[in-house]
């Protein structure tokens, strides 16, 4: 819908509210939010304060960016990946409120959405989870004691667990704003941070008296990564949270912990109230072609042919003779070759140029002339997609 069809919208259901009172609205928001929104969505904004419904069509249209957000919008439509649940509370003398939160993600960053009271049941049903995608309808902005802008879904707002008009792989996952643990150094050092690894120890809880005589709780655990290990202390109510299913060779993703100065002088991962931990569910990544660097293993890449493969048979160092083809491969960020090695290359041999394919853990190594380029092995996988034309 645009500006016109809104302003005439307002009018003819608020016929005391001229055309230019509008336009001067309009011109004051726009200053007011500098530019980062389009004059639709303010328009839209600026109709809801009217009382003007916005179908949900069109309010899928005008969904905003993680990055678009200011605080004080209302009517507000935003969709992401879930990438922390935090449990429901009652609140208010008689408990009869609730409130829970979530984490999401897309692509211009992180945003914790609140929801109220009924709405909370999406989450005590189990509709929604951790790697979801989401959209949140009809919301409200504010910020919080920290200055962050968080989305709240009050009576009017609607949550709609995996939208089916929505490709999920538009979304970020929780890996990809995760650090390595080799990277955790001292300018992380009471910084928010997310880890995802495997539990390669975990210590018995144990029990301690505050300094108001009341009693507290902590467990330990060890995290580790492909770079490294890292210690993580567990705090209070998380602890009884987290005995009930942690244990070792566990695949963990922790969300908003706190990186802390060990005894020892190192760092250590604290978790509270505030931090997320869950299973990690086995996403994959696919790679930019931009993105891929010397040394990548296990890379996951979709792309077009934009070569006919060269088929031959090649001797190895060890004197082997083995099936090799080589080929162009692009996506929208770059191109790069692609040598396919064994069975991958009787797979390779008969792609025609504009196929579609994707390939599944390969990696990165320089080749001919120095060249980036993709390398097969023994547990490649080469697909082609369904969507061929």
């Amino acid at each position: 819908m645009s500006v016109n069809e809104i302003i005439e919208k307002i009018i003819s259901k608020n016929p005391s509210i001229s055309r230019e009172q509008l336009l001067e609205r309009l011109e004051k928001e726009r200053k007011k939010i500098g530019g980062l929104i389009s004059d639709e969505t303010l328009m839209r904004m600026i109709a809801a304060d009217y009382g003007l419904e916005v179908s949900q069509n069109n309010a899928l249209k005008l969904s905003l960016s993680i990055k678009d957000l200011l605080p004080n919008l209302n009517d507000v439509t935003i969709v992401g990946r879930v990438i922390a649940v935090f449990s429901p509370k009652a609140f208010g003398r008689d408990k009869k409120g609730k409130v829970a939160s979530l984490l999401i993600a897309d692509k211009s960053g992180l945003l914790r959405v609140v929801l109220w009271n009924d709405k909370t049941r999406v989450i005590e049903r189990g509709e929604i989870k951790a790697g979801q995608v989401a959209r949140f309808s009809h919301g409200y902005t504010k910020e919080n004691r920290r200055g962050k802008v968080e989305l709240h879904i009050g009576d009017k707002g609607e949550v709609e667990p995996s939208p089916k008009d929505v490709n999920a792989e538009d979304f970020p996952t929780v890996e990809d704003f995760a650090t390595k643990i080799s990277e955790v150094t001292q300018a992380y050092r009471n910084k928010r941070i997310v880890l995802v690894g495997t539990v390669k120890e975990v210590f018995s809880s144990s029990t301690f008296k505050r300094d108001d005589a009341s009693e507290g709780k902590v467990m330990r655990f060890i995290l580790k990564d492909e770079t490294g290990e890292i210690p993580v202390v567990v705090w209070n109510e998380k602890v009884n949270e987290l005995e009930k299913f942690l244990k070792k060779n566990q695949q963990l993703q922790i969300v908003n912990a706190r990186a802390k100065k060990a005894r020892n002088g190192g760092l250590e991962i604290h978790v509270n109230a505030e931090t997320y931990v869950g299973l990690a569910e086995p996403t994959e990544k696919f790679w930019e072609i931009a993105a891929l660097k010397e040394g990548l293993r296990k890379v996951n890449v979709k792309g077009e042919v934009i070569t006919t493969p060269m088929f031959r048979e090649v001797k190895t160092s060890k004197g082997e003779t083995v099936k090799l083809a080589v080929f162009e491969l692009k996506d929208d960020t770059g191109r790069i070759w692609v040598s396919a090695w064994r069975k991958n290359a009787v797979s390779a041999k008969n792609l025609k140029i504009g196929d579609k394919i994707i390939i599944k853990n390969a990696y990165v190594k320089r080749g001919f002339s120095d060249q980036l380029e993709i390398s097969t092995t023994s547990s490649t996988q080469m697909l082609i997609k369904e969507d061929n034309p």
